[in-house]
């Protein structure tokens, strides 16, 4: 694929180079699509030790190895990638402009697929914690990998009580560990309806370098695994100057083939509302490519074409 100039106009820019991002651009490169994938290097899926949810890796995948393959997977059919944080898109004379710095891209259609930002525990150890599986940050994802262990709980109660629920279908040892105080007596029901321990609120939550410990006046407690919730920050904030339609948590709403409410504008990934996974990932970049590829206009293909 030749590199585009600057002015040029792409077929598709996709925004994210994560699992929906990748894929998203091997599917339109496929279809012979002009496209370009823009990416800051920051997919949440690099914190994954070991993904045992993807399909096709009975063994399981790294996250880093996931992304490695995918990203020369889209390479091998001629996607251009450039590492860049994208900072604003609008609309000029009906094609997008995605601005980065002085550089600036054109296209006909973008796919947001940049994903969120979990927030995590402010500590310096928070990256090898996640790489000892000590911290971990999906429970859909690997719960079963910590079935009937000792499971803490971090985060505000009223967030916590229905994530520790959920995990007690994967342990009986599940422990709630709130970061705030002065929790409301419903809270507290709620949580002992489900059969979970609340631990004093405001503990300190560190790591001895094998298993995270959460510290009170009470004493120290040390747990095989520690799910935060924190929330996350939205990426989306680059869209803004558009005014696409967003859900009450704050997510770009799609309709059935990913475009959001602004014609040519399309989001997958954690983006949108539903499950946060890879596998509904990649098929919402399938869905999202294919419909533009139907969409975009026509271009028979030439003796000449590359």
């Amino acid at each position: 694929m030749t590199v585009p100039q600057q002015g040029q106009c792409l077929d598709v820019v996709v925004v994210g180079g994560g699992p929906a991002g990748l894929t998203a651009s091997t599917y339109l490169r496929r279809f012979h699509r002009s496209c370009r994938v823009l990416d800051a290097g920051h997919s949440r899926a690099r914190w994954i030790p070991e993904s045992n949810n993807c399909p096709g890796f009975p063994d399981g995948v790294a996250g880093e190895v996931l992304l490695q393959r995918m990203r020369r997977q889209a390479e091998s059919f001629g996607t251009g990638f450039d590492a860049v944080r994208v900072e604003c898109i609008e609309r000029q004379d009906g094609r997008f402009v995605l601005s980065a710095g002085p550089r600036r891209w054109h296209a006909r259609a973008v796919i947001m697929a940049t994903g969120i930002d979990d927030r995590l525990p402010d500590q310096p150890w928070v990256e090898q914690a996640i790489a000892a599986h000590a911290l971990r940050l999906c429970a859909v994802c690997d719960a079963y990998e910590a079935a009937d262990t000792r499971i803490g709980v971090y985060g505000r109660l009223a967030d916590i009580i229905s994530h520790g629920r959920f995990l007690r279908g994967y342990s009986s040892q599940v422990v709630l560990l709130p970061c705030d105080s002065d929790h409301a007596a419903s809270e507290l029901q709620a949580a002992a309806e489900a059969g979970l321990e609340v631990r004093a609120g405001g503990g300190r939550l560190d790591f001895d370098g094998k298993h995270c410990r959460y510290a009170t006046d009470a004493g120290v407690e040390r747990f095989d695994s520690v799910y935060p919730y924190l929330g996350a920050r939205s990426t989306t904030g680059i869209v803004d100057a558009l005014a696409p339609q967003r859900s009450d948590t704050g997510e770009l709403v799609v309709d059935r083939h990913q475009m959001t409410s602004v014609p040519g504008l399309y989001a997958i990934g954690d983006v949108v509302s539903g499950l946060n996974q890879i596998a509904v990932a990649v098929g919402q970049a399938a869905l999202a490519a294919t419909h533009l590829h139907g969409v975009l206009p026509f271009v028979p293909r030439s003796d000449a074409a590359d």
